[in-house]
């Protein structure tokens, strides 16, 4: 029987749209289950403040009469007007291991592309670079973490079959916590604080970092300005995700530097591992998914690297260091083994130099494709 594609327009097929992945990967050890509360927020118009400059439609395929796999396409107009690039993204995409399945749900993708006059398809990608992005490409038998995806290892030959091709690779590194921090990355997070005029925020309690949560995304918004596909992040979406993320932290876990004038000036966040609450969570909350989450916020096995940012105007001067000097002594005073470093861009090499003080293993490695389309 032929594939059918059906664009989702109700609640129902929504539901279903999130829901795919559970029965695919049944079973799978290495796949996380996202949250099914905050997957269907990140498609609700109302919900998600990045439809201010986004638009996006969703398909469901089907064979045999049963959901074979699923797709997102998404315009981000922002990013076509600060890069100039006439793009569209594909992101959640998900589909068994059937050639004519794959090919329905990207060419669902590429008309829609070209009916709005889109030069390109790239992806996985999702509404901003804080949604999980990029294929998994090697890795395939490792534990990933809630920021990023996990697929088969046939994902990316159906898409080399289908005609996309590489456009970037991100790189992912596990870090085992050294029993101290390394002298030099000590020597020089004290020259730079000392030669920049910087200081470390320390902060008992959340309360105390609150006054600086607007400043952390600024200086985000202004450290990513050049990488990969970045659109700056609005006031709204810094608003959501300081609700989502930061307003969870944990003081010991996130370092913050300051300038002279008390402004942010660079910061580390990072978290407990959470992928295997998630895995026990199932994707729910309720009744007993949020106790999953809780214990192992508390758990100091291994502790996942989210968001490290340095102003712009201090990049290339060694503050990094200063921020794993502090996070990695946090580590160690709570006896943490190893460490997720999440997505790195292969071409990023300011961030992947730090990592050769430490005893590092890549593992892990993921790719955004792209598909040129016929004008």
């Amino acid at each position: 029987m032929s594939v059918e594609i059906r664009e989702v327009k109700e609640k129902k097929e929504l539901k279903q749209f999130v829901s795919f992945p559970n029965g695919l990967y049944k079973g799978n050890k290495y796949w996380i289950p996202q949250l099914k509360a905050d997957e269907l927020k990140l498609f609700r118009k109302e919900e998600n403040p990045a439809f201010e400059f986004c638009e996006a439609k969703l398909w469901l395929a089907y064979k045999n009469g049963k959901i074979a796999g699923r797709i997102a396409g998404i315009i981000n107009h922002r990013f076509i007007e600060k890069w100039h690039d006439k793009f569209c993204r594909f992101g959640w995409i998900d589909f068994i291991d059937d050639a004519e399945v794959s090919q329905a749900l990207l060419a669902a993708v590429e008309n829609w592309a070209q009916e709005k006059g889109m030069e390109a398809v790239h992806g996985p990608l999702g509404f901003t670079d804080l949604d999980p992005e990029g294929m998994l490409i090697e890795g395939f038998a490792e534990l990933g973490t809630i920021a990023t995806i996990y697929n088969y290892s046939y994902y990316p030959e159906h898409l080399s079959r289908l005609g996309f091709g590489k456009d970037v690779d991100w790189l992912e590194y596990e870090i085992k916590i050294p029993e101290k921090v390394p002298e030099k990355i000590i020597r020089i997070a004290e020259l730079i604080l000392k030669k920049n005029k910087l200081h470390i925020l320390k902060a008992k309690n959340i309360k105390e970092i609150k006054p600086y949560f607007a400043d952390i995304f600024n200086v985000l918004n202004s450290a990513y300005q050049d990488l990969y596909g970045f659109v700056p992040l609005s006031k709204r979406q810094i608003d959501n995700y300081i609700k989502q993320y930061i307003s969870f932290a944990n003081p010991e876990y996130l370092s913050i530097i300051l300038d002279e004038n008390d402004k942010v000036a660079a910061f580390g966040l990072t978290f407990p591992s959470l992928s295997t609450s998630f895995q026990k969570a199932k994707g729910n909350l309720l009744p007993f998914g949020f106790l999953h989450i809780l214990k192992a916020l508390k758990q100091k096995k291994l502790i996942d690297l989210y968001l490290m940012a340095v102003r712009p105007d201090l990049q290339s001067k060694g503050v990094n260091a200063l921020i794993l000097s502090e996070l990695i002594s946090s580590y160690i005073r709570n006896k943490f083994e190893k460490a997720e470093s999440n997505p790195e861009l292969e071409s990023n090499t300011k961030v992947q130099v730090q990592w050769k003080f430490f005893d590092i293993r890549q593992h892990k490695k993921r790719r955004c494709f792209i598909k040129h389309l016929n004008p």
